[in-house]
């Protein structure tokens, strides 16, 4: 399989050295696409450099901060049209442990359509999340799994592995949203298709460097699309609509 390993970045000039060095030595044979947002602080720059010394990285520069689904859904169309056969998000702080990758991409060989890399089935943790961190990402989850009804521990995670061709199902150009909901979206789309989503256990770890990207106004998305999906979903099946 050729594989694609997606990093957004956005300020990350401290993490990405960290985060890059330990994924080209966990998994060797993946490539690598840091997708910039014309960070301030010179990531992009520094990604060029690592890209110069290193054939097997590659940069996507982006015109500024347009949240993280812009910024997946330019890799994931990016790697499509290279011919990557697996595409994975990952986070450039170090959360998303690259040591964890083999877990997901296991996943797909042994026949996923997605693999989510999941702290809330056994086997799962987190490290050095405060209290309210994780109820909102438990409570996220909870919440979006009832509504949408879906058989998915740890819906909003971010840590993931997409087959080829459960992306070509998807319609990027009618995804709504840009950030926390995001990985909801994609999680919703996935599911609608009937394609099989399989978990495997993280560790999430906590940031080292640099300032988390989660707002109040990403959580309030994500609940607002998640409510609006629910119930829209449940008026069509009630009333016997397709669309």
């Amino acid at each position: 399989m050729r594989v694609l390993t997606i990093i957004p970045t956005y300020n990350e000039i401290e993490s990405l050295p960290k985060t890059l060095a330990r994924l080209r030595a966990a998994v060797p044979d993946s490539d690598v696409l840091i997708a910039d947002d014309n960070s301030p602080d010179g990531t992009g720059a520094l990604a060029d450099e690592f890209a110069a010394n290193d054939p097997q990285v590659h940069v996507l520069h982006r015109a500024g901060k347009e949240g993280l689904g812009a910024a997946y859904l330019a890799g994931f169309t990016w790697g499509l049209e290279a011919g990557y056969d697996v595409l994975v998000e990952m986070d450039a702080d170090g959360s998303h442990q690259p040591e964890q990758l083999p877990l997901l991409l296991d996943g797909i060989e042994q026949g996923a359509d997605l693999v989510l890399g999941s702290r809330w089935v056994p086997g799962g943790k987190v490290v050095n999340w405060p209290l309210h961190r994780k109820l909102i990402s438990t409570c996220g989850s909870i919440y979006s799994r009832v509504l949408l009804g879906i058989p998915i521990r740890d819906v909003t995670g971010g840590y993931r592995a997409f087959r080829r061709s459960t992306l070509e199902a998807l319609d990027f150009d009618s995804v709504e949203s840009v950030g926390y909901g995001f990985q909801v979206d994609m999680l919703w789309r996935v599911c609608q298709k009937g394609l099989k989503v399989v978990e495997v256990p993280i560790t999430f770890v906590e940031r080292e460097f640099g300032a988390s990207k989660m707002s109040g106004n990403i959580v309030q998305e994500a609940m607002v699309n998640v409510t609006k999906w629910g119930l829209s979903a449940r008026w069509r099946k009630l009333t016997g609509r397709k669309g």
